[in-house]
């Protein structure tokens, strides 16, 4: 059973991956990883092909092997935090515009910390 919700969850995080490729603000290597994290607990065959993939491979690669993220990911987060913080702080009212500004500091801080690929 929970090799099937694994299978599943690795088949959805794959799936907002790649329509993360194409919708803005919408990550897609952090889903890869996470579909490469179900796929090793439930299909070494689907595990294999995303950690060999040419294009998603090497950020899975470094993820698994130092926590690293590329320079031009962390750009691209910390971007999308400082939009939606900014966002947030324009059309929510207070108190409630703090709260992306938050997750933005917590989450940029920590993306900011992992080592570059």
């Amino acid at each position: 059973m929970m090799r099937l919700a694994y299978l599943a969850g690795g088949a959805i995080s794959l799936l907002l991956g790649l329509v993360g490729a194409f919708v803005p603000l919408l990550p897609t290597v952090p889903f890869v990883i996470l579909a490469a994290f179900c796929f090793a607990r439930s299909s070494p065959r689907l595990e294999t092909w995303l950690v060999g993939h040419r294009r998603f491979g090497p950020h899975i690669q470094a993820w698994r092997s130092r926590g690293a993220i590329s320079p031009a990911g962390k750009r691209a987060a910390l971007f999308a935090f400082a939009l939606s913080a900014l966002l947030g702080l324009m059309l929510l009212a207070l108190p409630w515009s703090l709260i992306p500004l938050l997750v933005a500091l917590v989450g940029g801080r920590w993306i900011w910390t992992r080592p570059s690929q």
